[in-house]
């Protein structure tokens, strides 16, 4: 059932009345107001109203406790996080435990019987405008996101998006450099989806995570007999390539004599199956991506220098998160509605503090790691709202703001790095696994900070700090393996 709102209201707003039977003088109140009301007595009516209407409120009578706590989070599973409910409750209902916890956690408000309809009035008034406000911040998070699924609203991220579109034009290879988490094979993604070969394969290779022995196989195929236990001819990634573009990440890990092959196809377009003898025509393009620096790699010989300039006609840098702040919330709002149907608990949004570490945290993870930390606090959090604590950034939540804006990045940013080295006892892969972030990310972090494992680790007590410290004869402290081999990359 509906009712209309006056002639005389200057806009009508919608709203859903659960109650057997309604009371007429309410709904009477709501039409003058300018309420357009729709009546519903059970569950399937509250769902068919819902479907496809634009609801900000809804107000649920509650003639029995224990019923009405079973009832309240059954309308939120169907109206959805969006939608603010008011409970309308005789007084004497509310000693029952179970009914202040279930209003407590699924209302916005609640309000005794008889109804105060100029009270009431009010709190509707607030509970629409608070749906109308997190729609309008839930349209500025889809446009953010609406190109490519990059999501931000700063320059730096606009400039990416530009060079997307341009270098989605050519069919020149394109090299994307860009800290661990920052997106590289999404903006790959991005481009080949806007290239004419859109329609072709994307095929992703990450040359850090295959064995040294493997890649050549992986990259080229064989065919069969090529060696033992080759019992059948194999496609390589190149070849399944074919008419597409092929993803190469983490391209600084390619070894030297894989090098050598890859710079051979991208001069003759052309590929060699192991074990093979034809040569095989390729049409595709290729993109690569690293968090390396190449220039210094190519400079110390660890990289080629002809396959470098092969790869970096077009070069993108992607911007770490600790360079574009005011994406931040953009990028964690974006996260939690991803992942706000795992939530556990009825979590509704961040607590203020959970802000304030996020502002003040350095993210060596850069997005990856904030989409983690933000997916983790959905599915662990007990209360309305996440906190830092949720987020794992509590002691930056009651750090103090003194000093610049990169001041304070830079001081979190060391402080978790020396106290996570302190905690696993200088173990840089342990290290890495905790900060979500890969070695190589970690060994750059102690090169910039220069943390020296012979001092730096001592500050603390072995009992503060969970390292176990082992001491010779002579006194000197014997440092963990992965330590020592840090001491060798510096």
């Amino acid at each position: 059932m509906q009712t209309n709102g006056s002639a005389y209201s200057t806009r009508v707003r919608n709203l859903i009345y659960v109650a057997s039977p309604p009371r007429t003088g309410l709904t009477q109140h709501l039409c003058e107001a300018g309420w357009n009301a729709y009546i519903a007595d059970d569950l399937g009516q509250v769902t068919e109203i819902c479907h496809g209407r634009e609801l900000s409120v809804g107000l649920v009578e509650i003639s029995d406790p224990e019923t009405g706590a079973q009832l309240l989070p059954q309308l939120v599973d169907i109206s959805g996080s969006d939608l603010n409910w008011i409970a309308l409750i005789a007084p004497q209902h509310l000693q029952h435990a179970e009914i202040r916890r279930a209003i407590a956690r699924f209302c916005y408000d609640f309000s005794t019987l008889p109804v105060p309809f100029e009270r009431l009035a009010v709190t509707l008034g607030r509970a629409h405008g608070m749906t109308e406000l997190r729609q309008k911040m839930s349209e500025i998070d889809r446009d953010a996101s609406a190109q490519f699924g990059i999501v931000g609203i700063s320059d730096a991220i606009k400039a990416v998006r530009r060079s997307i579109i341009t270098f989605a034009v050519p069919d020149a290879p394109v090299l994307i450099i860009g800290e661990t988490g920052t997106g590289k094979e999404l903006t790959a993604s991005a481009i080949h989806a806007l290239s004419r070969r859109g329609t072709g394969p994307l095929v992703t290779v990450n040359c850090g995570a295959l064995p040294a022995s493997l890649i050549q196989s992986e990259l080229f195929g064989y065919e069969k007999g090529a060696f033992t236990g080759a019992e059948r001819r194999v496609i390589g990634k190149l070849e399944a390539a074919n008419t597409g573009t092929i993803f190469l990440d983490e391209i600084g890990d390619l070894p030297s004599e894989q090098q050598v092959n890859l710079l051979r196809v991208l001069q003759e377009h052309r590929v060699q199956r192991v074990g093979g003898y034809a040569e095989i025509d390729l049409d595709l393009r290729v993109i690569a991506a690293t968090n390396a620096n190449l220039e210094r790699a190519v400079k110390e010989g660890r990289f080629r220098e002809d396959l470098y300039y092969r790869l970096n006609v077009l070069c993108l840098t992607l911007p770490p998160l600790r360079e574009r702040i005011e994406d931040i919330e953009i990028l964690a709002r974006h996260a939690f509605q991803t992942h706000l149907h795992e939530r556990t608990h009825k979590v509704k949004d961040f607590g203020q503090n959970a802000w304030k570490a996020m502002r003040s945290h350095a993210w060596p993870g850069n997005v990856r790691e904030l989409i983690n930390r933000v997916r983790r606090a959905v599915i662990t959090c007990e209360r309305p709202l996440i906190g830092a604590n949720d987020l794992g950034l509590g002691d930056l939540a009651r750090a103090g703001n003194g000093g610049s804006l990169n001041d304070a990045r830079s001081r979190a940013e060391h402080e978790l790095l020396t106290r996570i080295l302190r905690q696993t006892g200088g173990n840089v892969s342990e290290a890495a696994r905790r900060m979500d972030v890969t070695r190589a990310t970690l060994y750059r972090l102690i090169r910039k900070y220069d943390i020296n494992l012979d001092t730096d680790l001592e500050a603390s007590s072995p009992v503060e700090t969970g390292i176990q410290i082992r001491r010779p004869l002579n006194g000197q402290q014997v440092l963990p393996f992965d330590a020592r081999q840090l001491h060798k990359v510096r």
